[in-house]
């Protein structure tokens, strides 16, 4: 069953141009793997000091649109950086500072943002019932999977690349769902976000921004 689901998120994935490029250029091989890994915090947190402004002094953002990277998995944040540094994922300044950082550069940031505490969390009594339907439960007639499979039932995200999401800005958060909904953003691996969030509607993105942000609908 597990291979039947994969085989038709590739297919659907890549229906429109069987020859486009990936979607990314990061590979989670056993060596990169461990190279994210070893990264040296230290040198992260020197190097982190040109993102305060936009990220926090302790990763906690207070831009609306901008994220907080506090307790951020490494391996999410370094294939982030990767994409904006290829132009898999793109951005005016992230993808201008990504450019000039070296792959250990990125692992140090990577490994310092996910040494830091993350924002509490707590969930809000006033979300709609039909955000956490899609996060525990999703939607078997959209064949839409729970969103806690993947992000995790704490929305900590998971071992691989898959982002943690408690915590987060709503406004950032609404912005990502939209972007993969129109495709401005393309790079999850098989479509993987792009698929799901195409057949959500805006009341339903707002709601799991709201959810995850743990704030009411804005």
């Amino acid at each position: 069953m597990h291979k039947l689901c994969f085989t038709a998120i590739i297919i659907l994935g890549f229906s429109g141009n069987l020859f486009a490029e990936p979607s990314s250029l990061v590979a989670w091989t056993p060596d990169t793997v461990a190279f994210v890994k070893k990264g040296n915090a230290a040198h992260g947190k020197t190097l982190a000091a040109q993102c305060n402004g936009c990220h926090g002094e302790n990763g906690i953002s207070t831009v609306p649109l901008f994220p907080s990277l506090a307790g951020q998995l490494a391996n999410y944040t370094y294939k982030q950086l990767k994409d904006y540094q290829n132009g898999s994922r793109e951005d005016r300044i992230m993808s201008s500072l990504a450019v000039g950082l070296s792959d250990q550069d990125i692992a140090d940031l990577a490994t310092w943002f996910s040494s830091l505490p993350a924002l509490e969390w707590e969930e809000n009594s006033e979300i709609t019932q039909a955000a956490e339907i899609l996060v525990y439960s999703g939607d078997n007639k959209r064949v839409l999977t729970p969103c806690s499979t993947c992000h995790g039932t704490d929305g900590r995200g998971e071992v691989m690349d898959v982002p943690a999401l408690t915590g987060q800005q709503f406004d950032y958060l609404k912005k990502a769902l939209l972007d993969y909904k129109t495709g401005k953003r393309h790079n999850d691996i098989y479509s993987r976000m792009r698929l799901i969030v195409e057949q959500l509607s805006q009341d339903e993105i707002e709601g799991l921004a709201g959810y995850y942000s743990g704030v009411t609908q804005q």
